[in-house]
């Protein structure tokens, strides 16, 4: 009886026992996978898109990020001039003085509202401002001829005016005056309030004492132009994820999960305007000192979702791995059909996720996800291992993963750490339990 093998015949050995093309296929699976994982990114990030629009619609009715400026008083001068024809000229200017002392004290009391299944970050808050006005300010006296004290105005921006929840009275020495909407500073404060200075004459040279209360609505974002000579601010409030940010960042400051206390302080050597000036354009560099703090979700699970996203080609590399070593272990033949379903189920675990969290706590998102994709695969290993021990060993690979991944996601500020760590880890682990092989003797099961 003839035995011998015909090229052809040797050819389908070759494709069935070669350890080399069978890697290449795994490898080209691994790749092709990676269109579905790039496929549930877009997703995700189309879901956040649409997160931030509700963000952006739900501010607009609230009101939008808060910025306090000011205040500024403004006083009107009148210069005279001769022209080349000696003809009198007359040019009227302004003079902006910044208060010599400026303290903010505030209680932000954060809420969360719903649109659907989106959640946004708004605050009401109750600021206490309180300062001084040194009004001995220098006055070019060059061609002076009037200092219009019964024009002087002062101005305090604010930068959503529909978030103003009570009426403005300003306690200007022993005058109480109430505000009027509008800015008289457009360049300066695009959008403010402003009132009409008493008795400025009888006060100029004078150190004046100031004071009101402002009780303000806003989404996400409070923040602060430091105007005085020196400005001190403190704000308290009950949530625990603040994010300080601005040219300027707290002095002190205490975070916990029952809120954080935070307090800053500016010097006029801290920024790059004046105390006073006139008729200049001081608008950017004193948006440019701008400091506050931003009402953030920790770490929200469209951001949660989307790392885990990019541990997608690691979790695919592992998973085959364990398939393959079983192949070269075991001696049992896996089909690359049978790595492609294994691979889309742990494309499923993604989907599910984004889906899951839309509706519920993250945490509990990710115990369900996991939960089916590692049940998903495990029983179809039992099947195709016919091995309670290799089966075994996939399935605490995959909950090794998976507990590997929830663990880096939670700890943001150490995830490269944590997934350098890792993956030296699994290196270790593949090396020792590969370091016997002889891989040039080695061949897959024709089985």
């Amino acid at each position: 009886m003839n035995t011998e093998q015909s090229p052809f015949e040797k050819f389908g050995r070759w494709l069935k026992q070669s350890v080399g093309l069978k890697l290449s296929t795994i490898t080209i699976l691994m790749l092709l996978l990676l269109i579905p994982a790039s496929m549930i990114k877009s997703i995700i990030h189309e879901r956040e898109s649409q997160n931030k629009s509700v963000l952006h619609e739900v501010s607009s009715k609230w009101a939008n990020e808060q910025q306090i400026n000011g205040p500024i008083l403004t006083i009107p001068l009148v210069y005279e001039y001769l022209n080349n024809e000696n003809e009198t000229i007359k040019q009227t200017k302004h003079l902006h003085i910044l208060p010599d002392q400026l303290n903010i004290n505030g209680d932000i009391e954060p809420k969360t509202l719903k649109r659907g299944i989106y959640e946004v970050v708004v605050y009401s808050s109750k600021l206490k401002v309180s300062g001084l006005f040194d009004l001995n300010a220098k006055i070019d006296q060059s061609g002076l001829k009037e200092i219009q004290f019964d024009k002087a105005f002062m101005s305090i921006g604010i930068s959503d005016l529909r978030g103003i929840e009570d009426q403005i009275q300003l306690q200007w020495g022993k005058e109480k005056i109430s505000v009027q909407p509008g800015s008289r500073l457009p360049i300066m404060m695009p959008s403010g309030v402003s009132l009409d200075v008493p008795n400025l004459a009888e006060d100029f040279t004078k150190m004046v004492n100031f004071s009101f209360d402002l009780n303000l609505q806003g989404s996400q974002n409070l923040s602060f132009i430091p105007v005085g000579g020196s400005t001190q601010v403190e704000l308290q409030s009950p949530w625990p994820s603040p994010s300080f940010n601005g040219n300027f960042i707290p002095k002190t400051r205490e975070v916990s999960d029952k809120g954080f206390t935070a307090k800053w302080k500016a010097l006029l050597l801290n920024r790059n305007y004046p105390q006073s000036w006139v008729d200049r354009n001081m608008a950017d560099r004193m948006q440019d000192s701008s400091f506050g703090v931003d009402l953030i979700m920790p770490l929200d699970d469209y951001q949660k979702a989307t790392r885990s996203a990019k541990y997608a080609a690691m979790t695919i590399s592992l998973i085959f791995l364990v398939f393959f070593l079983v192949e070269i272990l075991n001696g049992k033949k896996i089909h690359p059909f049978q790595y492609t379903l294994v691979g889309l189920a742990l494309c499923l675990f993604y989907v599910l996720l984004i889906s899951i969290s839309e509706h519920t706590n993250f945490n509990i998102a990710y115990l369900i996800s996991a939960g089916v994709s590692s049940l998903l695969i495990s029983l179809y290993s039992t099947s195709v291992f016919n091995s309670l021990k290799f089966t075994a060993i996939l399935s605490s690979t995959i909950l090794g993963i998976y507990t590997f991944l929830f663990v880096t996601l939670q700890l943001a500020d150490y995830a490269l750490l944590m997934g350098s760590i890792g993956l030296t880890v699994i290196l270790a682990i593949t090396m020792f339990f590969t370091r016997n092989i002889n891989w040039y003797k080695l061949h897959v099961s024709a089985e």
